[in-house]
C-alpha cells in the first residue's frame, strides 16, 4: 500500500527558530502534468527565516506552514499526461514553499535535470541560489565574456553560486564581503578581486581595481546603501541588479551620475513568478545552465547539512550569517 503521509519541517506558530517542528502530513499526489519527487535534500534560504516570522507571505496555493524554496531528488511517481519524466530520475527545482519535507508535487516542465557529477544531496542547494544568480547575471544583465562583474555578499550562496557562473562565463569577478575568512575561500574558488564591504571605502577600491572604468555588471545581494556605492563604481552603460535587501529596501541614490552613466537598475525575485515564466526559467536552465555546470565542474557550495530535527540549528547559523556557501536540511 502506498504512504499516505510524510515527514515535514512545520511553522508551529510565527516566531524564533524554536517554533520548526517535525510532524507527520499528507504525502503530495501528481496531477495529470505532474510529478512526484522523493526529496534528498532541501536547501535553506533567507526567505524561509522571514516565512518563518511571519514576514513574508507565501504565493497562492504553497503550503503557509512548510517552508522551503527548492529541493532536489528522485522522481517516483509521474501523472498520467507526464512525458519527458520517469520514476528514477533525478530532479531538482524551485516551488512556492513546501520543500522542507520528504516529498513535493510539481508541473513536469518546473523540474530541472540534476547535472551530471553532482551528487543529489548537494544538487539541494543548486537550485535557489543557481537560478538566482543566472537569472540576474546573465538573463537580466546580459553579462558578456570579457567583462567584469562585482558580487556583494559573495560568500553567500547566490554569491558562490555567481561567481562560479562568471568565471565560466569568461567574466572578471570582484566580490565584497564583510567577513575576511569568507574573501579568502572566495578566492580560493576563484575569485580575483576580493573587497571588504564593511565600510564606505569599497567603491572607490573597485574603482582603483578596474583602472578607473568600473564594472559592466553589479549583482548586489545587499541592498540598502550599497546601491549608491554600485552607481558609484559602475562602468559606462554598466547593469546593476538587485537580489537582496537584506541591508534595507530604502536608498538614496544620485540620479544626474545614473543618467551620465547610462547605467540601469533593476530589480528581481523569483518565487512570486507565475507559473508560466517558473517553466520559462526552468527551461532556460536546462538548456543553457546544466551544460554550462557540466562543462566547467562547478559546483555548489555546501556548508553543513542537518537532519529535520535540527531545522532549529539551521535556522540560527543562517541568522549568525557564519556559513559560506548554502545549508541544506537532508531527508533519508
Amino acid at each position: 500500500m502506498a504512504e499516505r503521509s510524510m515527514r515535514a519541517v512545520v511553522i508551529r506558530e510565527f516566531g524564533g527558530p524554536e517554533v520548526l517542528e517535525v510532524r507527520e502530513v499528507p504525502r503530495p499526489e501528481p496531477g495529470p502534468w505532474e510529478i512526484r519527487v522523493a526529496v534528498a535534500a532541501s536547501g535553506l534560504n533567507r526567505a524561509d527565516l522571514l516565512q518563518r516570522r511571519g514576514r513574508y507571505p507565501v504565493p497562492h496555493g504553497s503550503p503557509a506552514d512548510i517552508p522551503g524554496l527548492e529541493y532536489a531528488g528522485v522522481v517516483d511517481r509521474v501523472g498520467a499526461l507526464v512525458r519527458d519524466w520517469a520514476p528514477g530520475d533525478r530532479a531538482m527545482g524551485l516551488v512556492g514553499g513546501g520543500g522542507y519535507a520528504e516529498a513535493v508535487v510539481v508541473h513536469e516542465r518546473e523540474a530541472i535535470p540534476i547535472p551530471e557529477g553532482i551528487d543529489t544531496v548537494a544538487a539541494g542547494a543548486l537550485p535557489e541560489a543557481w537560478l538566482t544568480a543566472w537569472d540576474a547575471m546573465v538573463l537580466q544583465a546580459d553579462l558578456q565574456a570579457g567583462e567584469s562583474v562585482l558580487i556583494h555578499a559573495v560568500g553567500s550562496g547566490v554569491g558562490t553560486a555567481a561567481l562560479q557562473i562568471a568565471r565560466a562565463s569568461g567574466a572578471r569577478t570582484l566580490g565584497t564581503s564583510r567577513t575576511p575568512s569568507k574573501l579568502e575561500r572566495a578566492t580560493a574558488l576563484g575569485l580575483e578581486v576580493a573587497i571588504e564591504g564593511g565600510d564606505t571605502d569599497w567603491p572607490a577600491r573597485v574603482m582603483d581595481a578596474t583602472g578607473g572604468r568600473g564594472v559592466d555588471v553589479v549583482v548586489d545581494l545587499v541592498g540598502g546603501a550599497y546601491v549608491a556605492g554600485d552607481l558609484a563604481c559602475v562602468a559606462e552603460r554598466g547593469r546593476i541588479v538587485v537580489v537582496g535587501v537584506p541591508a534595507g529596501r530604502e536608498t538614496g541614490i544620485d540620479l544626474r551620475r545614473l543618467m551620465s552613466r547610462r547605467a540601469s537598475i533593476t530589480g528581481t525575485v523569483l518565487r512570486a513568478r507565475p507559473l508560466e515564466e517558473k517553466i520559462a526559467l526552468a527551461r532556460e536552465a536546462t538548456r543553457r545552465l546544466v551544460p554550462l555546470m557540466e562543462r566547467s565542474g562547478a559546483v555548489p557550495v555546501v556548508e553543513r547539512t542537518f537532519p529535520p530535527e535540527q531545522a532549529a540549528e539551521a535556522h540560527r547559523m543562517m541568522e549568525s550569517n557564519l556559513n559560506f556557501g548554502t545549508l541544506s536540511i537532508v531527508w533519508g
